[in-house]
This record gives C-alpha cells, structure tokens and sequence, in this order.
C-alpha cells in the first residue's frame, strides 16, 4: 500500500511535468511528416475503411449498419494498443534520458499514455461528427464518455507499471506484449460479438478482458444504447477491482525495481 500511495504522490506532484513531457512526445513522434499530427487521424480511418468493407460487406455481411458499430468500439483500440505496446518499453528506452535528469521514474508510462490520451481525442472528435452523418447524433449517454476515457487511463496506467518495470529487467518481454496484443484485438469485440444466450460460456471468459468493459461501455455512450455502467453494474465492480489489483502489483513492482534500472541498461 505504501508504494501505490508513493507512485499517486508523484503522479500529483509532477503533473505540470508529465504534461508538458506528453506534449513534446506527441509533437516529436510526427516531427519528420509534412501531414504531422494528422496521420493520428489518417491512418485510423483507412483502417476503419478496410474493415468495413472486409467485415461489413465480407465476412459478417452486414453493410452499412456494421460502420457506426465499428467506428465505435475500434476507436477505443487505436488509443489501447499503442498505448500498451509503448508504455512497454517506455522506462527501458529513455534510460539515459532518466540518467541525465532528476524526475520520478513512474512518470514515464504516465506521459507516454497522456501523450496518445490527446491523440485519442482528435480521433474520437472525428468519429462523433461521422457517426451523426449516419444517423446517431449524441443523446444523454455521451455524458457517460468522460467516465469511460478515465477508465481506460487508469487502467492503461495500472498496466502499464507491470509491464514497464518486467519489460526493463526483461526485454523479451515487450515483444511478447505487441504479440499478444495482436491476439486481444481479435478476443475484444471491436470487429464482432458473440451472443451471450447462444455463447454463455465464450461470452463469459472473454469479459475477464477488462477492455470488453470499455469497448461496451464506448459504445453504449456513442451510439446511445444505455447507462453501461450502472446497467451492468456487476461488471462495473469488476473492472475497477482488476484496475486496483493490478496498480498495487504495478506499483508495487516498480517501487521495488526502480533504483535497479540503470543496471539494466
């Protein structure tokens, strides 16, 4: 308990850092494009196209009405995946910048999440204006959307201490982390979903993924469905009981191998 209290005062105490450092790594990561920032949103929705057409008109044969679903749960994804697989490696690839300067190492997977949170939101900007084009304007459930942005961070966060700190002793570890991801894409149900009733064992094991609760909870705000978090109120609990496990196993572990990290470089 000591060292998540440790790793919160420093979250707090070095916010003004952590904000400016997001920004400066947002802006150098698309330094060298004449499009800059705006590949954050170009590339998306190439992606979105060819799903759509692979899935929609494919696969799942469901046309037009498979787009707003899609757009939904995926933008959650563009914003996870990266996210997970950078904070992986954040703490071992700035090693020298962390020799040089004097500031807590835990605030590291903190900018690096902040520095694709702002991504996520231009992109999300961009998906709330082309899904009232297809017809679902913004109702009251969006008001629920801010509930489930600081979900996915604190969560990204939790995750983000276990994997930074395993990934500095162990590298192979990062690699086994983008791996996985390319699996959990297709586990979360951002391109189909099973139906509880015909799949209750399937449908069950897959919402041990806390990025199904996310997903859900996107969508029922986006395109107006229900109050996901008080609808399915069991599943709340679970979600944000996994999210203080795995930030006191995270801060745990990163308070205990910190002051190691520099042998491993």
């Amino acid at each position: 308990m000591s060292s998540a209290l440790t790793v919160l005062k420093e979250q707090f105490n070095n916010f003004y850092l952590v904000r400016r450092l997001s920004v400066y790594e947002m802006k150098s990561a698309n330094s060298n494009n004449y499009l800059g920032i705006l590949w954050e949103i170009i590339n998306p929705m190439i992606q979105i196209a060819i799903y759509w057409f692979v899935f929609g008109f494919g696969i799942l044969n469901r046309g037009e009405e498979f787009l707003p679903w899609l757009m939904a749960g995926i933008v959650v994804w563009f914003f996870v995946n990266p996210a997970i697989t950078q904070t992986s490696k954040s703490v071992y690839s700035r090693l020298n910048m962390v020799s040089k300067m004097s500031f807590p190492m835990s605030v590291i997977p903190s900018y690096v999440i902040f520095a694709k949170l702002y991504q996520h939101f231009m992109l999300l900007g961009v998906i709330i204006i082309l899904l009232g084009f297809t017809g679902y304007l913004p109702t009251l459930y969006i008001l629920q959307l801010p509930y489930y942005v600081v979900a996915t961070v604190l969560l990204l966060f939790s995750f983000g201490l276990i994997t930074s700190t395993i990934s500095t002793i162990i590298r192979d570890v990062h690699n086994l982390i983008i791996s996985v991801m390319k699996i959990m894409f297709y586990l979360t149900p951002i391109l189909w979903v099973l139906d509880a009733k015909d799949h209750p064992v399937i449908v069950s094991i897959m919402k041990l993924n806390p990025l199904y609760y996310i997903v859900e909870g996107y969508r029922a705000s986006l395109l107006g469905e229900s109050w996901y978090l008080i609808a399915h109120w069991e599943y709340t609990l679970y979600f944000w009981a996994v999210v203080i496990i795995l930030f006191l196993i995270g801060s745990s572990l990163h308070v205990r191998f910190r002051d190691r990290f520099v042998d491993f470089k």
